[in-house]
């Protein structure tokens, strides 16, 4: 049977089109040219879907204590315990996280039930942790959560500015689509703020490598400048802005001189920033965690909000502040209440009027009367035993969340913990009491919101899995089990998606412009057929929002928000940014399948500058101990002059299923912003040194190994694993001794030496290699992704078997090396060796493949450019 199915890309919050070509069992993915999102682009992670959807690891039916059961057992057992919290603790008792993962309809049912229902807000989002900043930043000046712009705002703007975020990476295909307008109109300028050099920094006309933390000064800079150029559009701010006299007041003391001093930045290039945006009237704003995930998020957000409503920048083509969501349904689930200070329909909890809009509509027996607690709250209450029911969904708190050591002790001591995940191994199911098994991506149906306010359909792929079941179909259970049958009959998301899109219309109390009227009697066959739609939806005009001057507040009008004033906390040590890799996603349990994604940075890493790792003793690519007064993590080491001295780099995406102590936001303070509850992930202060070990191994295998090491770290490849370990020199014996058991009928080769340490083995079995180990008093030197290779190459001859031992190929066959583009599958090897006649992104491309899907590898492959030319160090993609 084939089939084309047209869906959405389940990662960042652009929303790409994905057509899914379904041919039998298998599946191959293109970008859907129709999208207006994509118009046919993937990124790397988009590009290889279809690695991701096999069984591996699928959590396939329901677990209560340990045990598999049915659906009815799990159900009336989650029912039961929520209802006997609810008896005898109350509805503060229990309580909701979820995800942006979830679709619009799950998200919808269980924001109804908990807040409807059950009668308490204590239901959050893993959002939180990513775009609440922007929430509240929206709310405080435009009087609604709503994002003014459209993606074509990027192509139409003569500057665009990005600001906390790594743009090339985590939304790389939007930031080629800035890149093509560019290359049609070279006038155009970027300008990307951000501590470290990044790949997006490097396609950027300036970089202005701030201090971290600095954020407010810089652009409360920017606003004193525009003033005393006299740039404001004055006619703009008085009829449609509140509050600017007072904000322009605040910002005045920000001279040139302060906002150097504050950011650590040359003057030069501070002037050199803001006469362009005074100057240029199509000017975007990009941002996305950078800001956001600060003490003082929220007051970074309405900084830059300021400027564009001081300069009437909002809402018009080609201009306006662009927060970009790092979820594929961030914008949904915000729409429909998933935070825990908000109601349904962008309505606010606060406000009497608009819960009793919501209860009447919902005809429930009862609404929460105020604000629940927010992510970082919730789980304190959980460890403080306030929280005796909790319901996560999606999400993977024991990783994602600050302090994260002490989430995972919380949710071990919680009476009840009930986990919905697709997984069955993750950290924060391993805490469940209760285990129900969701439907994946290529299984599930409903709709997204991406990051301009597009509603798109995810559809399903194939039937579901085992005994895998839609969230919203296990809420609704749960909810006719507790009572509340008659108000969750939905028969399916088409089902929730109508009374949804009624709620935005029939609820007028709000000066909002979230409205799905059109939709609100959409048929079955219809919403199947849904394609890709802007709210408000049936509005005229361009797509964008408040380009009329008109605001979601009760006057109508925009308001500029003062920042608060805020002192520097006593530092000592070094500040640890957290954040995202190119071929990653969240706590990996969907991209770390795929083989192809795994390669490119299988090991968790930190980013440190020459002058830090000389002072600290460490070398490059030897293993780091990170330590704060919340945790520890043990990660390799990437010594790069791209990093600020004192600032360190490490990614958020390693988890207990992919490495030994990996975990690093166990090391993150959970401070929070005042107004967002967001965590601040980019700012904690840690130490670390040198990490010891006696042994250090390289490991491939069919089958993943088991073993107690100190340090470890598996990645997925062709055939099988690879694996980094390092601990006691007791190391290399007990993988022997594994794989003696393992394969007791195959056959080994070995080398080793006695008196260097170092120890070598392979085993194949009918002349197939199906595992490898090489052992070393320091960092193991073969060519690692040759030996990954060696895997899937077949049977080999005894001479082939023996030289394996070598770790690496004769200089007449070479190898690919370490992978630098995912998409084209091209390594380091082939575009060194094409950058000794290829003096151009462009001209590698053309060679090699390299760089011509998505284009997120193209700064490495300028720094393979740089180097080859002698001009500056390149930072290694892979150990």
């Amino acid at each position: 049977m084939s089939a084309d199915v047209k869906t959405t890309c389940p990662y960042c919050g652009v929303g790409c089109g994905v057509l899914a070509r379904i041919d039998g069992d298998a599946v191959s993915i293109e970008g859907d040219t129709s999208h207006p999102a994509n118009f046919g682009k993937l990124c790397s992670k988009g590009a290889a879907l279809a690695d991701v959807l096999s069984l591996e690891g699928r959590l396939l039916a329901p677990h209560v204590g340990g045990e598999k059961v049915s659906w009815d057992t799990a159900l009336d057992t989650a029912a039961a315990r929520i209802k006997d919290a609810l008896e005898t603790h109350g509805p503060e008792s229990v309580a909701f996280y979820v995800s942006g993962q979830l679709l619009t309809e799950d998200y919808y049912v269980a924001n109804k039930l908990m807040k409807g229902f059950i009668g308490t807000a204590n239901i959050d989002t893993n959002s939180r942790l990513c775009m609440a900043s922007s929430v509240a930043g929206h709310k405080r000046a435009f009087g609604e959560d709503a994002v003014p712009g459209t993606y074509e705002d990027l192509e139409q703007a003569d500057l665009v500015v990005f600001t906390g975020s790594n743009f090339a990476w985590c939304h790389p295909v939007l930031f080629q689509r800035v890149l093509a307008a560019k290359e049609k109109r070279p006038g155009m300028q970027i300008i990307a703020i951000d501590p470290r050099q990044t790949a997006t920094t490097e396609q950027a006309d300036l970089h202005l490598a701030l201090r971290p933390g600095s954020d407010v000064a810089l652009f409360q800079g920017l606003l004193a400048w525009l003033n005393r150029q006299g740039a404001g559009d004055a006619d703009y701010v008085d009829v449609h802005v509140e509050g600017m006299n007072a904000a322009l007041e605040a910002a005045a003391p920000f001279t040139l001189d302060r906002v150097a001093a504050a950011t650590g930045l040359e003057k030069r290039a501070i002037r050199q920033f803001y006469k362009a945006f005074a100057a240029t009237q199509k000017t975007v704003t990009v941002y996305s965690q950078g800001v956001n995930q600060a003490a003082d998020g929220t007051d970074r957000v309405n900084t830059i909000l300021n400027c564009h409503l001081f300069t009437g920048r909002v809402g018009k083509p080609g201009c306006g502040p662009f927060s970009i969501t790092g979820q594929p349904n961030a914008m949904g689930g915000r729409e429909v209440g998933g935070l825990a200070n908000q109601l349904a329909s962008h309505l606010d909890i606060d406000n009497p009027d608009h819960r009793s809009a919501v209860q009447a509509f919902w005809r429930s027996p009862f609404i929460a009367q105020r604000a629940g607690l927010k992510a970082v709250d919730m789980f304190d209450a959980v460890a403080a035993g306030k929280i005796k029911a909790i319901w996560i969904m999606g999400t993977n708190p024991v990783d994602s969340l600050p302090n994260a050591d002490a989430v995972r002790a919380a949710l071990k001591a919680c009476p009840t913990v009930i986990v919905s995940d697709v997984t069955a191994d993750t950290d924060t199911a391993k805490c469940a009491d209760i285990l129900l098994p969701a439907a994946p991506w290529g299984e599930k149906d409903g709709t997204v919101t991406n990051s301009e306010r597009r509603i798109s359909r995810q559809r399903a792929l194939r039937p579901l899995a085992g005994q895998a079941k839609p969230d919203w179909w296990a809420l609704c259970e749960v909810a006719r089990r507790l009572g509340f049958g008659d108000a969750f009959s939905f028969g399916s998301a088409a089902d929730v998606f109508r009374e949804y899109a009624q709620l935005t219309n029939q609820v007028v109390t709000k000066p909002t412009k979230l409205n799905f009227g059109p939709l609100e009697d959409i048929s079955d066959a219809a919403y199947e057929a849904l394609l890709p739609v802007q709210w408000p939806i049936g509005a005229r005009g361009d797509g964008r929002l408040y380009g009329d001057g008109q605001y979601s507040t009760p006057s109508g009008k925009a308001r500029a928000v003062v920042p608060a004033a805020s002192k520097p906390a006593p530092r000592e040590g070094y500040t640890l940014n957290t954040g995202r890799i190119r071929d990653q996603w969240h706590t990996m349990t969907r991209t770390g399948l795929s083989a192809r994604l795994s390669q490119h940075l299988p090991e968790p890493f930190v980013d440190i500058h020459p002058e830090d790792a000389l002072r600290e003793g460490i070398g490059h690519a030897s293993l780091v101990a990170l330590s704060s007064p919340h945790g520890k993590a043990i990660v390799r080491a990437r010594i790069t002059a791209r990093q600020q001295p004192g600032s360190i780099f490490a990614p958020m995406h390693w988890t207990g299923q992919y490495a030994s102590a990996g975990r690093v936001d166990a090391l993150v303070a959970a401070n929070t912003d005042p107004f967002s509850g967001q965590p601040a992930l980019k700012a904690s202060m840690v130490s670390m040194k040198p990490f010891s070990a006696g042994c250090h191994g390289f490991i491939v295998c069919t089958r993943r190994p088991t073993l107690d090491a100190a340090y470890w770290a598996v990645a997925t490849c062709k055939g099988g694993v690879r694996l980094e370990c390092a601990g006691e020199p007791a190391l290399k014996e007990a993988f022997t001794t594994w794989l003696e058991t393992t394969f007791p009928e195959a056959e080994t080769v070995h080398y080793e030496d006695q008196a260097s340490g170092h120890s070598r083995l392979a085993v194949f079995d009918n002349d197939r290699l199906v595992a490898a180990g090489f052992f070393s008093p320091t960092l193991v030197d073969v060519a690692r992704q040759w030996v990954v290779d060696q895997l899937s190459a077949g049977a080999q001859s005894r001479q082939a078997q023996h030289r394996l031992l070598a770790g690496r190929p004769k200089v007449s066959e070479g190898h690919d090396g370490a992978t630098i583009c995912s998409c084209m599958g091209v390594g380091i090897q082939a575009i060194k060796a094409a950058a000794r006649t290829c003096r151009s992104v462009h001209a590698i491309g053309a060679a090699t493949g390299a760089g011509t899907g998505c284009g997120s590898c193209q700064y490495e492959i300028k720094a393979i450019l740089a180097e080859a030319e002698g001009k500056e160090d390149a930072i290694q993609a892979a150990i």
